[in-house]
C-alpha cells in the first residue's frame, strides 16, 4: 500500500510538470531516439528517500529552465523499481548525473548538490 501511495505522489509530481519535477520517467525507446538524433540528455538516477535526490531536485529544475539549457531533456530513472536501467548505465549509488551529447556519455557525478558544478556538467552536454 505504501508503494502504491509513493508510486501515486511521484505520477502526481511528475503530471505537475517542470515546477515540481526535473525530467521525465526514463523510456528506453525515448533515450535511444534522443540519442540517434544526436540531443543533449541529462539521465538523473533518484531515490524518492534520498536527501542528496531532494537536495539537487530543485538546482536541476531551476537549470533546465534556463535558456541555456532548455535544449537539454531530463530522463529521470528510479533508482529503486529500474535495477536493470541502473546496471546499464554502471550506476552504484543515487544521485547520479550523466550527460550525453551526440550519442556518447560526456560527464558524470555523483552526489553533487552545488549548483556550479552541476551548471558545469550540464554544459558537456551542449
Amino acid at each position: 500500500m505504501l508503494k502504491l501511495l509513493k508510486s501515486l505522489l511521484l505520477a502526481s509530481l511528475l503530471a505537475a510538470g517542470p515546477a515540481l519535477a526535473a525530467g521525465q520517467p526514463y523510456d528506453q525507446a525515448r533515450f535511444d531516439a534522443l540519442q540517434k538524433a544526436g540531443k543533449p540528455i541529462l539521465v538523473m538516477v533518484h531515490a524518492d528517500w534520498c536527501p542528496t535526490c531532494r537536495a539537487q531536485e530543485p538546482i536541476l529544475v531551476d537549470l533546465l529552465k534556463q535558456p541555456e539549457f532548455q535544449g537539454i531533456t531530463g530522463l529521470r530513472v528510479d533508482f529503486d523499481s529500474q535495477k536493470s536501467v541502473v546496471r546499464k548505465f554502471r550506476v552504484t549509488y543515487q544521485s547520479t548525473l550523466i550527460v550525453f551529447k551526440s550519442g556518447k556519455e560526456t560527464g558524470r557525478s555523483t552526489g553533487d548538490t552545488h549548483r556550479e558544478s552541476i551548471a558545469a556538467l550540464l554544459k558537456k552536454a551542449l
